[in-house]
């Protein structure tokens, strides 16, 4: 099979999880607490691929330099466009709860919704496919993190819009969409990198990591914090030691 078309399955088998975790959301009245949970949870998975899965691997790649410069632009890059969606209603986009604006509340807030949730996705489908330019099998664990940590972005964020009156047709809409566009991008990062030097695959790979761990920061832990209060740190490590564990790294 074309490597370009295993970066673009593995992508959408990643993404997938994304319009699973919304249709528990907007489909299934789960309480608060227990999306905030599984949001945690998630985070930790999610953190320990940045760190073990991307982060180590740009380093032994390119070296140093190459993975700093590449993580903070990504942490820039992220925060950037995360604050120019912020100003048009997409701050609380994983939120569960009532912190989602309607689009009566605010204008164009659907669509910065729509956009948000793709700044979140992107990055992590590109690594994906980057993955494969070794000319091995793809990184299961990045795989099984992206996926394990998509359900509850989608859950939650689902369930959001679900209480501010956003119709099953848009959510299922965006979050179909998403899902695809991940796909894409796997393939867009596998075709793109092909022959890159070690040190520019390592900046990317590392840049996708910075923001990956912003968006944690920004969007995932918030939720978790604000609805799982002190639970939230040890259901977090658990993630993360869970993630650790299955990478080969941990035992």
């Amino acid at each position: 099979m074309p490597g370009w078309l295993q970066a673009g399955g593995w992508g959408l088998v990643a993404g997938s999880a994304l319009l699973l975790g919304a249709a528990a959301g907007y489909l299934v009245r789960i309480p608060r607490k227990a999306v905030a949970s599984i949001m945690a949870f998630g985070a930790g998975v999610l953190l320990s691929a940045a760190s073990f899965e991307l982060i180590a691997d740009a380093r032994e790649r390119g070296g140093l330099p190459p993975t700093v410069l590449g993580a903070v632009a990504g942490a820039v890059i992220f925060t950037g466009c995360n604050m120019a969606l912020a100003q048009r209603g997409a701050r609380h986009r994983k939120r569960s709860g009532d912190l989602q604006p309607s689009e009566d509340q605010h204008a164009g807030s659907g669509t910065a919704l729509a956009l948000g949730a793709l700044l979140d996705g992107v990055p992590e489908s590109v690594v994906i496919g980057a993955s494969l330019l070794a000319g091995g099998p793809v990184s299961m664990m990045t795989v099984a993190a992206v996926f394990v940590s998509n359900v509850p972005e989608g859950l939650s964020s689902a369930a959001g819009m679900r209480r501010n009156g956003r119709s099953p047709g848009y959510v299922f809409t965006v979050w179909g969409g998403i899902a695809v566009i991940t796909g894409l991008a796997a393939v867009v990062g596998y075709v793109s990198l092909a022959g890159a030097a070690p040190a520019v695959l390592a900046a990317i790979t590392a840049l996708a990591a910075g923001g990956i761990i912003t968006m944690i920061a920004d969007t995932m832990i918030p939720e978790a914090f604000d609805e799982a209060h002190l639970a939230s740190g040890l259901i977090t490590l658990i993630g993360f030691l869970t993630a650790f564990a299955l990478s080969g790294h941990g035992g």
